[in-house]
């Protein structure tokens, strides 16, 4: 398949186009820069000049692929809100290229939060809800349009040089001395390899259902504290709990998420994609190594 990829140059997006180069996929790179362009070009993609606003653009490039992989995302967190707008935006934008196709689109979305046990691929993500990103209920409005699209449901992306929120985390423990989380710790987080989030994409586009959500998860639940932990010992600080209102001060916008319990199981994932992350190092043991 010839598949256009949003985000390519990114931190999940590069290690996706390496993966579906080297499982025989054509690649078409989206690029806002010049310096993207010649990022792309040395990995063997295709390079599509454009913005994921401008709907010309990605008509362009929809029209030229065989099926859409969107990983871009903005994450700044100090304006979220309008964050997800603009990826809304830019869904809707793609879906109206590929309606009545039935080409594959896979979307990126969050996990679901759910109260006392992991959340599974059958929990629907509220409407409505206190996360402003809509990016899954835009998917499964074009899955009943003629699309294929389904959602990959990400959590916290590691490899040596970034660990998701836990990246957040130790730069605040520099510039404030001290390794925090939130009361006892015990909040959980999934986490997940870069290259086996790579790997789970190139499945979904593969062989993904309409109206499908998979969980990038390979690991099911880390302790907070653990982490907080784990950061204390790479940065040689002291590793402390605070209260939640200590923590809003402590954390800024970040203070909710962080404080989150948001386990998650891939179970249905696995069984359905045939999917086994398989890269040994664990969110732990890359914020130990952490090249940062």
């Amino acid at each position: 398949m010839r598949i256009f990829v949003t985000g390519a140059t990114g931190f999940v997006g590069s290690a996706l186009v390496a993966e579906l180069i080297g499982a025989g996929h054509g690649v078409i790179g989206l690029a806002r820069s010049e310096q993207s362009a010649e990022a792309l070009a040395a990995a063997g993609a295709e390079v599509h000049h454009g913005d994921l606003a401008d709907a010309e653009s990605l008509r362009s490039a929809v029209a030229k692929a065989d099926a859409v992989i969107h990983t871009a995302f903005n994450h700044d967190f100090a304006n979220f809100s309008a964050s997800a707008e603009a990826d809304q935006w830019a869904i809707v934008a793609i879906g109206n290229a590929l309606e009545g196709s039935q080409r594959p689109f896979v979307i990126t979305s969050g996990l679901p939060v759910v109260s006392g046990r992991p959340a599974t691929e059958a929990d629907l993500e509220p409407s409505g809800g206190a996360s402003p990103r809509r990016s899954e209920q835009a998917a499964m409005a074009l899955a009943g349009r003629g699309v294929r699209a389904s959602v990959v449901r990400m959590s916290q992306v590691h490899d040596r040089n970034r660990q998701g929120f836990a990246t957040y985390m130790m730069a605040i423990a520099r510039e404030k001395n001290i390794s925090a989380y939130v009361g006892d710790g015990l909040n959980r987080w999934a986490a997940v390899h870069r290259l086996d989030t790579a790997s789970l994409y190139r499945l979904a586009v593969e062989k993904g259902d309409a109206g499908a959500r998979y969980h990038a998860v390979g690991e099911e639940g880390v302790a907070l504290q653990s982490i907080a932990q784990a950061i204390g010992d790479r940065l040689n600080l002291p590793v402390v709990s605070l209260s939640p209102d200590d923590a809003r001060t402590h954390f800024g916008a970040l203070a909710g998420p962080i404080g989150m319990d948001a386990p998650a199981s891939a179970a249905l994932t696995k069984t359905s994609l045939n999917w086994s992350p398989a890269n040994p190092s664990s969110f732990i043991g890359d914020i130990e190594r952490s090249v940062r």
